[in-house]
Order: structure tokens, then C-alpha cells, then sequence
């Protein structure tokens, strides 16, 4: 999905809804654009609407960016599909839905609308429904403002389908999606004198079965798991999930790059995904001194941190997706890169998500970075890598082998290449080259 690179295009979250047929994309414009998967297994744009606007807080003399920080779809329950979007201070929910009939044959206006002269209606008729072309209608129906002093970093549904989470730097805030005049603040890390400061809070993310269990993560490299039924205020944590540094390996950059900037449960509820910048670690629930799992996504910019701290690149967020059986990590780098981790073989893949490379059906080439000379003629050096060029957003459906990356004001759609017999291959990542290959027709964004 490719468009000429404009500030407010930059698509700045995607997620898919719980069935996978919808995708749901939000830029720096405020812009929502809603994908559906057609029968033949293609995306197609399917609504696109302003979630959210430009504002001014008069009191703070503080300008209020439209830029769609998150987007969580709740579970569909009827016809309709309702989705949570949030910028840096207000939330919003908002109802999708289908309309192929209108209603004709009213008293007292005219097929336009327009009142009729009282004085000329003299019979009284039944408004009856007609056909009509397909029209998909997007509405606000909540509209949760005032909860945060802070930017708003992440919102989360509880698996209760009722409330919902969101999370600032310094507060975590519990909603009920039927109030919007009020909150219950969970978590609070503000002290008395704000010189006290240590950490902020970077992510949080409700269990998904569980709907008394949360997690959130901080900018100290901790994540710390939450009961609430242990008290009403989470300021003292049930499990705390960190990893000792090295004392030899301390540096100025340690802090920095051990910020975690993402998580994620697994879909079965027993391990944590953590994304810091330097590594994705993979936690059982049930041992928090270590990770079970640790791997490197780009290792190699250990050298590069001063320059990356000029740059201010250290402090880019990157997310990271489980698939749909919890087999294989997804999480993104840099030059356009994404990288793969089969967690039952340790093999692991680098593929590239740009214009150049993503004709239509082609399928991906492994990509290798290599530090100092080349060693194939593929191998991209690590000094030619291009640090503009981000993929801090990706999401992966939850039942098959289909990923979304944006990657900048481009989205990409890939899924794994079908077999002569019309099967799907596995997910596990191979020594052979990667059977992902891109949507046959992109969708227009």
C-alpha cells in the first residue's frame, strides 16, 4: 500500500480484530482505515474515517497532536464491529457499521428530507425499506476524555469485554465502556517531588484470559505483573519480571537501551513478550529472575549507540507480535527490516518490507547484515544501513500466516506462499528461502 510520503500519512499503529477478517490501520493525520479480507484472501479498503482532530489545551498552553497512538478492536458481539482509538489524550470508541436498506415513504418530509407543507398531508402512510448500495457508517460512540495528565501510551480491552485500560507515562487507568465521565487510576507512579522521578511506565497490556491480571512494563527494563483483586490500588506488584545486568557489561547506553517498549502475552496466557531495543525476551509467568527466551534483533548497532543516541534513533519504539500459535516472534529493525524467531528450532530470518523488493506476488529473499566486508553479495553492510527507514509497527493474524508491517506511510500485507496442492506451509522459518510473499493486489491507502 503505497503513497507519497506525507507527515500525516505515517501509519503510527496497526491491528488486526480478533477474527483476522479486519484490519485496522491509524496514521499521525488521525485518519482510521479499515481493511476487510475478500474471499479470495485479499485486503481491500473498507472504511476510512477522522478519529481524531487537532486541539489546543488553553490552560496548559500545550498543543494536542491528532496522531492515532493505539488501536484495540473489542470482541464483535453483533453485526456491528466497535473498535477503541486513542491519541495522546482523549479516547474514543467507535461503532462500524453495514447499511443496505433506507426507509421511504415518510409523513412529513419529502424524498429528500425536507418538512412538507402540514396543510398538504392528508393521509397518513407506513414508511417502508428499500434496497440500496452498500454504505458503511462509522460513528462515535464514546467519546473518554480528561483521564490523563501525561500522553497516553497503550489501551487494552479486558478479556471481561466490559472495561478497558489506558496507560500514561505515570498512571494506569481502569474505564467501563458505558462511562465516560470517570476512571479508577490502578497504577500510579508519580512521587511527591517529581526530582524523585525514576522511571516512567512505557506499555501496559491486560491478561487474555485472566481479567483480573495486567501487565506493564517500564523504562528501567522491568515488568511488573498486577492482581487486582489483591487491592484497588496496583502500586504493589504480584510479580516482578527482570534481568540482572552484568555489572561488566554497564555502559552509559545500558538504561536506555534496556527501556522495553513493548508487550505482549502470549495467546495461551503463559509467557511474556518483551521488546527492549536490542532484544525481544520471551517470559514464563511463573519464573520472573530470568527469560526463558532471549534473541538478538540487531546486535550489531552495539557499536553504533553513540551515533544512534545523536540521532535520537535509540529512542524509537519498536513492537513485536506473536503468531497465532505462539511458535514464531515477529518485531521489526532498521533499512526496513523485520525479523522472525522460530522459538521450537532457534532458526531465525530477516526479510524486507520496501517498494523495491515487494513486487506482486514476489516472494521474500532473506536479507543478512553483515559487519565489516561482505561476505555474499546480497549481505547489506552495517554502515550503509538506512536509519530513516523504520519498521516500528507489525501485527501478525491470529489464526493464520498472514503479517502486516508499516512501514512508514506504506503498509505491507505478506502471507505465506501456497503450496502446489493449495496447502499453506508451516510457519516454521527454514534454511530455504521464506515462502512469505506479498498480497497479489495492494490495497489503495
Amino acid at each position: 500500500v503505497q503513497n507519497k510520503q506525507r507527515e500525516p500519512d505515517v501509519i503510527s499503529t496497526v491491528e488486526f480484530n480478533q477474527s483476522g477478517e479486519f484490519l485496522a490501520t491509524g496514521d499521525r493525520g488521525g485518519r482510521v482505515v479499515i481493511f476487510q479480507r475478500e474471499p479470495q484472501g485479499e485486503y481491500n479498503v473498507y472504511s476510512t474515517f477522522q478519529s481524531h482532530e487537532p486541539e489546543f489545551d488553553y490552560l496548559k498552553s500545550l498543543e494536542i497532536e491528532e496522531k492515532i497512538n493505539k488501536i484495540r478492536w473489542l470482541p464483535l458481539h453483533n453485526p456491528a464491529h466497535f473498535l477503541l482509538a486513542t491519541n495522546d489524550k482523549t479516547i474514543k470508541l467507535w461503532k462500524v457499521s453495514e447499511r443496505d436498506k433506507r426507509a421511504e415513504g415518510y409523513n412529513l418530509r419529502d424524498e429528500e428530507g425536507r418538512l412538507k407543507d402540514l396543510s398538504t398531508v392528508t393521509t397518513l402512510q407506513v414508511p417502508v425499506l428499500r434496497p440500496m448500495d452498500l454504505l458503511v457508517e462509522a460513528s462515535p460512540r464514546r467519546v473518554f476524555a480528561n483521564g490523563h495528565a501525561y500522553h497516553i501510551n497503550s489501551i487494552s480491552v479486558n478479556s471481561d469485554c466490559e472495561t478497558y485500560l489506558s496507560a500514561d507515562d505515570l498512571r494506569i487507568n481502569l474505564w467501563h465502556l458505558n462511562i465516560t465521565d470517570r476512571s479508577f487510576n490502578i497504577v500510579d507512579l508519580k512521587p511527591e517531588n517529581m526530582e524523585d522521578l525514576s522511571e516512567v511506565i512505557t506499555v501496559a497490556e491486560f491478561h487474555p484470559h485472566h481479567c483480573h491480571l495486567l501487565a506493564f512494563s517500564s523504562s528501567t527494563g522491568t515488568t511488573r505483573l498486577c492482581d487486582m483483586r489483591a487491592r484497588a490500588l496496583c502500586d504493589q506488584h504480584a510479580k516482578l519480571f527482570e534481568e540482572a545486568v552484568d555489572p561488566s557489561r554497564r555502559s552509559f547506553f545500558s538504561e536506555i537501551v534496556s527501556s522495553v517498549s513493548d508487550v505482549k502475552f502470549s495467546h495461551s496466557g503463559r509467557y511474556l513478550l518483551t521488546r527492549d531495543y536490542l532484544t525481544v525476551k520471551v517470559w514464563d509467568l511463573n519464573m520472573e529472575n530470568k527469560p526463558v527466551e532471549t534473541y538478538q534483533v540487531h546486535d550489531y548497532l552495539r557499536t553504533k549507540l553513540c551515533s544512534l543516541y545523536e540521532s535520537d534513533c535509540i529512542f524509537d519504539k519498536f513492537e513485536c507480535a506473536w503468531n497465532g500459535t505462539d511458535s514464531v516472534i515477529m518485531t521489526g529493525a532498521y533499512n526496513n527490516y523485520f525479523r522472525m524467531f522460530d522459538r521450537a528450532s532457534l532458526r531465525d530470518v530477516t526479510l524486507e518490507a520496501s517498494r523495491e523488493v515487494c513486487k506482486r506476488r514476489a516472494v521474500l529473499q532473506p536479507r543478512r547484515v553483515c559487519v565489516g566486508k561482505k561476505r555474499k553479495e546480497t549481505d547489506v553492510s552495517v554502515d550503509s544501513l538506512d536509519f530513516r527507514k523504520k519498521i516500528l509497527h507489525t501485527a501478525w493474524h491470529p489464526k493464520e500466516n498472514i503479517i502486516a508491517i508499516a512501514a512508514s506511510n506504506n503498509l505491507y500485507i505478506f502471507q505465506d506462499r501456497l503450496t502446489p496442492n493449495g496447502h499453506h506451509n508451516t510457519p516454521e522459518i527454514q534454511s530455504a528461502p521464506p515462502k512469505w510473499q506479498t498480497q497479489p493486489n495492494p490495497p489503495t491507502y
